[in-house]
């Protein structure tokens, strides 16, 4: 398992997607991966330190492990199928190791939070891992601009997402 760390979350340019940039701890590589909007504005409001008045599902994902005397040891990317990542949370609970399957995206939502490693499968990485070339000032590498969470921004797209619902759009 090659380790990684959150370089950022961006919105690619070409396809307006949000896009988690993980880069390698001990070398050069960066793996991006396209995730969805909510899951986006919810790793930054980690980023960015956010409070929220009650806590996100990340938060209260936590919570629970903490609550029930268990820990997040490390999350993982583990395989790459068509389009689709998929990871694993890897937990330690009264002693015993439990993996549950998870996206990448709240894998590492989850992460930042509780401050666990973030590992990338090493075929993995050599697959799909693009080589990055850092500039001192250099972050928009692949075409991509930082994402700036406002909390009435998310409030916005939580009211047009609910108004939808209730249309039989987004279910």
């Amino acid at each position: 398992m090659v380790e990684v760390v959150l370089r950022t979350v961006s919105v690619d340019v070409a396809s307006a997607t949000p896009i988690l940039l993980l880069e390698e701890v001990h070398g050069n590589r960066i793996l991006p991966i396209f995730i969805g909007q909510p899951e986006a504005a919810a790793i930054a409001y980690a980023l960015q330190e956010i409070e929220t008045p009650r806590p996100m599902t990340h938060d209260l994902m936590g919570e629970i492990i903490t609550g029930l005397g268990g820990k997040v040891f490390n999350v993982e990317i583990q395989n790459l199928v068509g389009s689709t990542y998929y990871a694993a949370l890897r937990l330690l609970i009264n002693g015993a190791e439990l993996t549950i399957s998870a996206r990448p995206s709240d894998a590492v939502a989850l992460a930042l939070r509780v401050g666990a490693p973030i590992l990338v499968n090493d075929e993995l990485m050599d697959a799909e891992a693009q080589i990055f070339e850092a500039d001192d000032d250099d972050d928009e590498a692949f075409d991509a601009v930082e994402i700036e969470v406002e909390e009435e921004d998310l409030v916005a797209e939580l009211h047009e997402f609910l108004d939808g619902f209730g249309k039989g759009e987004g279910a």
